[in-house]
């Protein structure tokens, strides 16, 4: 059987991949947004 101990670290775990899959989704959006927002004025510009 798992300890209390136990099931809190698996937790953490879980929290920090958590923490780590949000930090990169923000450092990729932070680089991409420019050029994404760019993008999206040009196809407002055309039509």
């Amino acid at each position: 059987m798992l300890s209390i101990q136990e099931k809190g670290q698996g937790l953490v775990e879980y929290a920090l991949i958590l923490i780590l899959v949000v930090v990169l989704v923000i450092a990729v959006l932070y680089l991409i947004g420019p050029a994404t927002g760019k993008m999206f004025s040009n196809v407002v510009e055309i039509i």
